[in-house]
């Protein structure tokens, strides 16, 4: 269960920043989740069918693009197909991307610190995806249902923290890795969970709005 009142400040405010800046390069309500560990029931394994390893999502990157390798292993590994564009950035947040495309369609961005430019020698620690062709080996990815994403991953927990800009993050009861983020959306509401009153500042459901769907997907080193 995603337990936000029990998270770190710093963990909860890195969590946060990155999240609001997913959504200044991308689109709106962006997320990111701390997740558990729990395995996953076999059935959901089984049903499941395996990406192709270069569209899969997994604790080591996504695709092509593997945490731990640098900015220039990347480029020699895609070609020159591949276009590599800075993004815009949310000023404050501490985070800048550059966006990854091939061929002409952005596949995922590269997330590094702000005010730094993205060298060949820097090595590669956070990239994020909202391309629904990228899926976990289990068949989870970006425009994915909650409830499909349910059926393998279990129960869907969503919360924000009002001290924290109210950005919302999930988190799936039996989501295997926790170095594997996803951020919900729900078109026409501002938040995919569905809450009640809340005498704090900490907010937290199981009930989500039935066209909530997995925004994006983000692996950090």
């Amino acid at each position: 269960m995603l337990n936000v009142k029990v998270l770190s400040g710093s963990m909860i405010a890195v969590l946060l920043a990155i999240c609001s800046y997913l959504g200044a390069i991308s689109r709106p309500d962006a997320a990111v989740a701390h997740v558990g560990t729990k395995a996953l029931p076999e059935v959901a394994k089984v049903a499941q069918k395996t990406p192709a390893a270069s569209l899969t999502i997994s604790e080591r990157g996504i695709g092509s693009a593997k945490l731990g390798m640098t900015f220039g292993e990347l480029k020699k590994a895609l070609g020159s197909t591949a276009q590599f564009k800075e993004s815009p950035f949310k000023p404050g947040e501490g985070f800048e991307a550059v966006a990854v495309s091939q061929p002409g369609q952005v596949q995922y961005w590269i997330i590094y610190p702000f005010r730094t430019k993205l060298k060949d020698a820097d090595v590669i620690e956070d990239l994020m995806t909202d391309n629904p062709i990228y899926k976990t080996v289990e068949g989870v990815g970006p425009g994915m249902t909650l409830k499909q994403a349910e059926a393998i991953y279990g129960k869907a927990t969503l919360g924000y923290n009002t001290g924290y800009e109210s950005v919302e993050v999930l988190v799936f009861a039996n989501q295997p890795n926790k170095k594997i983020r996803f951020a919900p959306k729900a078109e026409g509401r501002q938040y995919a969970g569905v809450y009640g009153a809340s005498q704090g500042s900490v907010h937290e459901t199981n009930k989500y709005q039935p066209n909530a769907v997995i925004r994006s997907v983000m692996v950090r080193k």
